[in-house]
């Protein structure tokens, strides 16, 4: 497999992971979406803003590394939790959340699918960790994905 056929993989992971928790998500009694606590004491609401969260760093990294060579800007991966709590992902309206989750990824896995070969060995650092290219960040967001949709299944499964 080429590296675009990866990278078009990455976006078709992203969608189908979408298709498949979209409808089980819609099902969740509240007390499981907001009771239910994982290691990390978040909720399966806070689970999933986590999500958009994630999206949204990565969506910027994705559309700056399409025009620059090398792009330098802090990690928000210290500051997940209170990115959770500023946003008060808890007290969002469920179905809301869901739909904002669902079509913010579809976003980024459009805009995946867009990435011109030139442009996946652009470098993103947050100063403190190796450079990674754009190939690697696009790969590894379907993985990420799925990391905390499992989560998610975990908590459905208590």
């Amino acid at each position: 497999m080429d590296r675009i056929e990866k990278i078009k993989q990455a976006a078709t992971t992203v969608e189908n992971l979408i298709n498949e928790w979209a409808p089980l998500l819609n099902q969740l009694p509240a007390e499981v979406i907001t009771l239910r606590r994982n290691k990390q004491n978040r909720n399966i609401k806070q689970i999933l803003g986590h999500l958009i969260d994630s999206g949204a760093n990565n969506h910027h990294r994705i559309v700056r590394l399409q025009y620059q060579k090398r792009l330098s800007f802090p990690d928000y991966q210290p500051d997940n939790d209170t990115w959770i709590q500023i946003q008060h992902y808890e007290e969002k309206d469920w179905q809301e959340l869901i739909l904002v989750w669902k079509y913010y990824s579809r976003h980024i896995a459009y805009i995946i699918r867009q990435v011109e070969e030139q442009n996946l060995n652009n470098l993103w650092t947050d100063g403190f960790i190796a450079p990674i290219s754009l190939e690697n960040i696009i790969i590894g967001f379907p993985k990420h994905f799925k990391l905390h949709l499992n989560e998610i299944e975990e908590l459905i499964n208590q």
